[in-house]
């Protein structure tokens, strides 16, 4: 799998100096962009160079057998581009051209003989019909058509992150990549695995096991071997968000049509997925949005929560969704109510707790207080930022967090714009809306609970996830 996102050489079979070519913008975005160091050779019809890539009229003519070779074709030529990086010993093919499976009986055909080729050859695929890898501490990317002064791609590249995405869509992977430039987690890997005629989204929940991602993200059409996907999903450490299309008639169809996916029966696929521990997602935005809750909080070991606000409708506006989420508002007890008393500034000492105007010693109070409450797992604070001093206040509250390994999914009931120029430059893990806050809560108590299901502990001193060597069961053959 390595050499799918740190090959040492790579040819681009398609590039040429033609107008508007797309493997072209593969050559530049690895030598002008990337500085790929590498050898890139590329092989055209007329033998030219591209940016500087050395041009070959076949494959078979390359200098050396590259690691990695990027097909971007007509489909009609591939199986025989396929055959010819056989001959050569190449091991390691992204097919990015269209017109397979997904374009009926001919397209079909043409991915059978492909199929029959790697088979006999010992040779792994990825797509067709897909963008290929990106990888951001390797400084590799095989995306065609991305132009990367509009998609922010250099700011990517230069803080790289720990998720990683396998995703089925180009577009989805770049909207992920854009959102995420505006939040606080950067990106590891992108797949885009397009039609997943071999390489499929289980063989990369195993290979993320391996390197730094810590959430994995999932954006899926059709799932072709269920059994196998979730007996990767059973055995990952990390947490994976999939979003997956079809739940409707008419989204299956839309998926047919698109990546050749024929989405599985919904409610036995929400079914294995809650037994296998993938975390099934309920927006598109989710994508993006909740990792954080992963990489920069504990996780959330029981439902109950307490909410902090200094504007009292939004403890009511969320008290409704933490019901909805099956989170508990917990009652908070005698002794932790004393002590909000004594900080002062406090409107109502039940939860949620409600503070007017307060200096920043009564937030730091405020925090500790339930933080430290036998009776409260985690933390919702719904705090207005009216002063600068609230943000001061917000950094103190992670450094809590960890202390007292309890999460606190911060939601800040401001404008939009405001909230994200907040997280951007001071940080802070906010979320935008508060549906989002409980819903990052709500899959953070999912994971903990899946953890322990599939045989998992979770150290709070160590902060690492262990196997104790539990029997992982239940009834997944019956399910699919």
């Amino acid at each position: 799998m390595e050499k799918f996102f740190d090959p040492k050489s790579v040819v681009v079979i398609g590039a040429s100096n033609s107008s508007l070519n797309l493997g072209a913008t593969i050559c530049n975005m690895l030598k002008d962009y990337l500085h790929y160091t590498w050898p890139v050779y590329v092989v055209n019809s007329k033998a030219e160079t591209v940016n500087g890539c050395p041009g070959f009229s076949s494959v078979l003519d390359l200098p050396e057998t590259p690691d990695l070779a990027i097909i971007i074709v007509a489909a009609r030529h591939v199986p025989g581009i396929v055959k010819d990086c056989a001959k050569k010993g190449i091991k390691r093919i992204v097919i990015e051209s269209a017109g397979f499976a997904e374009g009926g009986q001919v397209g079909e055909a043409m991915q059978r003989e492909i199929d029959e080729v790697i088979k006999t050859n010992g040779i792994r695929i990825m797509g067709p019909n897909c963008l290929g890898t990106l990888s951001t501490r390797n400084k590799f990317c095989s995306f065609y058509g991305v132009n990367p002064s509009l998609v922010e791609m250099n700011q990517i590249f230069e803080a790289p992150g720990n998720i990683s995405y396998t995703i089925q869509s180009g577009g989805v992977a770049v909207l992920v990549m854009e959102s995420l430039y505006y939040d606080l987690v950067g990106i590891n890997k992108v797949v885009s695995i397009g039609n997943k005629c071999d390489v499929d989204e289980a063989d990369f929940i195993d290979y993320f096991q391996k390197d730094e991602t810590q959430v994995i993200g999932m954006y899926l059409e059709n799932v072709a071997d269920g059994r196998k996907l979730m007996e990767a999903a059973k055995r990952s450490r990390k947490p994976i968000l999939m979003f997956k299309v079809g739940r409707t008639r008419e989204g299956a169809m839309a998926a047919i049509s698109h990546t050749a996916g024929m989405a599985n029966n919904d409610l036995i696929f929400d079914s294995a997925c809650k037994q296998a521990g993938i975390i099934r997602l309920k927006s598109i935005n989710e994508l993006h949005s909740l990792p954080k809750m992963f990489t920069e909080m504990p996780l959330l070991k029981g439902n109950r929560v307490a909410m902090f606000t200094n504007s009292g409708a939004f403890g009511s506006i969320a008290a409704d969704l933490l019901v909805e989420a099956d989170l508990r508002m917990v009652p908070l007890s005698g002794q932790t109510q004393d002590k909000l008393k004594k900080a002062g500034q406090v409107f109502n000492v039940k939860n949620p707790v409600d503070i007017g105007p307060a200096p920043p010693q009564t937030y730091l109070d405020i925090f500790e207080i339930l933080l430290s409450a036998d009776e409260v797992d985690g933390l919702l604070p719904l705090l207005s930022v009216w002063q600068t001093f609230v943000i001061d206040t917000l950094h103190e509250l992670l450094k809590m967090c960890k202390h007292y390994d309890k999460p606190a999914a911060i939601y800040t009931p401001n404008a939009v714009a405001k909230s994200i120029a907040i997280r951007a430059k001071h940080r802070i893990p906010i979320f935008e809306t508060p549906e989002e806050a409980v819903r990052a809560l709500s899959v953070s108590h999912m994971f903990h609970e899946s953890l322990l299901k599939r045989g998992f502990v979770y150290d709070q001193v160590e902060c690492e996830i262990m196997d104790d060597n539990r029997t992982i069961t239940g009834k997944m053959e019956a399910a699919l």
